[in-house]
């Protein structure tokens, strides 16, 4: 395939731009040198930065993502981590070696309650505060995988114990009957545990990890491959009934439709399935992806299939990851850039499927 390497140094952020060569059309180390100071010089990452407190966090949060993409005011450590990373940051680079250490803290079975940071507030009881801890501690194995601490044997201790769980769980009954009535409402079982947006990210970045646990990732795949359940993800909590949209009970991306409602999320799903070795074996998925590629002009740059808006998302689970471009002041539109994301996000997840890319 090809892919617009010209056109994207012409127009893209700096952030897309060092990334597409290095990690779609792969130039060389001299070249990648020259490159590497790209991300750091772009404005909203700066921004981004500079709202880090002195003890490594965010806003005194972990997983709070802001409605605007450029609204770094109140965002949360992880999804600052991630965005970071995702600009083209090193993980050495001061905001994210600072961060470092409250994420490993986070993967200990602690039960200090000032380890919850904004969950807190909602636990009132004890198996509240272990779901909370729960979920905290996927989400930092998911930053601490992005980071590329795979081989760190706190992550690894962590990442195992989170497969357990939801291996587990997949092996059990419950995962085929996982709904049990209250009232008039159908709610997921209390003892639920499946995989989560979060433990797919954190699997996703540690191949070395997938590869010894090939049978747990089979599992994960069959259960993520079958058809998403109508009902809400509404689990009885305690007494309470509470939302859990990082749960993943089978297909995110089933149709068409789905992609055209929310490009950004279409893309997020298919960059990690390209991750976890999935996108390929996945006809449905595989479509998907080749109709992003097919609207790609013959410049090799992507368009809206249908009007001419730029992508936009209100899920949370995108946030870290798009847009990478400043589309604040409508310069964007003005110069193209605004499809500079999808364009890079189409090279990337091809990069990733092992396809041949042709610069041009």
């Amino acid at each position: 395939m090809s892919f617009p390497l010209g056109w994207i140094l012409d127009n893209a952020s700096g952030p897309i731009k060092y990334r597409s060569a290095g990690e779609v059309a792969r130039l060389s180390d001299s070249t990648m040198q020259e490159l590497e100071w790209l991300p750091y010089a772009f404005g909203p990452a700066l921004r981004l930065a500079l709202t880090q407190n002195v003890d490594g966090i965010w806003n005194q949060s972990m997983l709070f993502v802001p409605r605007q993409g450029a609204d770094f005011g109140s965002v949360g450590t992880i999804p600052a981590a991630r965005r970071l990373l995702e600009y083209g940051w090193n993980r050495e680079s001061p905001p994210l070696a600072l961060a470092r250490r409250p994420l490993f803290r986070l993967l200990a079975e602690d039960n200090d309650p000032a380890y919850l940071y904004e969950l807190g507030l909602k636990t009132k009881d004890e198996l509240a505060a272990r779901r909370g801890r729960l979920q905290l501690r996927e989400a930092a194995a998911a930053a601490l995988a992005q980071a590329g601490y795979e081989s760190d044997p706190r992550l690894r201790g962590a990442a195992r114990r989170i497969m357990e769980r939801i291996d587990t769980y997949l092996s059990s009954p419950l995962a085929e009957k996982p709904w049990k009535r209250v009232g008039n409402v159908h709610v997921l079982a209390p003892e639920v545990c499946p995989p989560t947006f979060h433990a797919l990210t954190m699997l996703a970045h540690m191949p070395i990890f997938r590869n010894e646990n090939y049978t747990e990732m089979e599992r994960i795949y069959a259960y993520i491959a079958q058809p998403h359940p109508r009902q809400d993800s509404i689990q009885l909590v305690g007494k309470k009934m509470v939302e859990q949209p990082h749960y993943v009970l089978g297909d995110r991306l089933p149709h068409r439709n789905a992609v055209e409602a929310d490009v950004p999320f279409a893309l997020m799903w298919l960059e990690t399935m390209a991750r976890l070795g999935f996108l390929r074996r996945n006809e449905n998925w595989m479509k998907m992806y080749e109709r992003f590629d097919d609207d790609r002009d013959r410049t090799g740059v992507w368009h809206p299939h249908k009007g001419s808006s730029i992508p936009a998302t209100g899920n949370p689970r995108v946030w870290p990851m798009f847009p990478l471009e400043d589309l604040s002041g409508g310069v964007a539109r003005a110069t193209g850039a605004a499809w500079a994301d999808v364009t890079f996000r189409i090279g990337l997840i091809g990069r990733l499927i092992g396809r041949e890319i042709r610069i041009i």
